[in-house]
C-alpha cells in the first residue's frame, strides 16, 4: 500500500479561492494585477470578491488616488478592514474599506457582510 503525503499549494484558479474562502496566511492566492491581467502570488488570510469593477485606492478613502482596479467577480487576497471615508452606492452607506496587496477598496462593493465578507475582528 503506497502513502501519499498531500500539502497545501497555491491555489490557481478564481473559482477555487472562492470555495476555499478564509485561507490561512501561508498560503499563496493567485490574482492579476489591475486591468493588465499579469499574475502574480500573494499571501493573504482572507479572500474578497467584488460585485462590479472597483477602484483600488492608497488609503481608505475616495480622496486618495486610485492606483488600478480589480474586475468583477474577480478574487483577491484582503488583509484586514479599517473605517474611512463612507461611500454611498446602490442603496448601501458603509465607511469600512479593505485592505488587499494593492491597497483599499471599499467593502460597499464586495461580496459579503458590512465587513465585506472579513470577520469583525480583522480590523487593522
Amino acid at each position: 500500500m503506497t502513502t501519499r503525503i498531500f500539502s497545501r499549494t497555491a491555489l490557481v484558479g478564481a473559482g477555487a479561492l472562492a470555495l476555499l474562502g478564509p485561507l490561512t496566511t501561508g498560503t499563496a492566492v493567485a490574482s492579476s494585477v489591475g486591468e493588465q491581467g499579469a499574475a502574480r502570488a500573494m499571501a493573504a488570510p482572507y479572500a474578497v470578491v467584488p460585485y462590479e469593477t472597483v477602484n483600488v485606492r492608497t488609503g481608505p478613502a475616495r480622496a486618495f488616488p486610485a492606483v488600478g482596479t480589480v474586475p468583477a467577480n474577480q478574487p483577491r487576497g484582503a488583509y484586514c478592514w479599517e473605517r474611512g471615508g463612507t461611500v454611498s452606492d446602490y442603496g448601501i452607506t458603509n465607511n469600512v474599506w479593505v485592505k488587499l496587496a494593492e491597497g483599499y477598496v471599499s467593502a460597499v462593493y464586495l461580496m459579503g457582510d458590512e465587513y465585506g465578507g472579513l470577520p469583525a475582528s480583522a480590523s487593522c
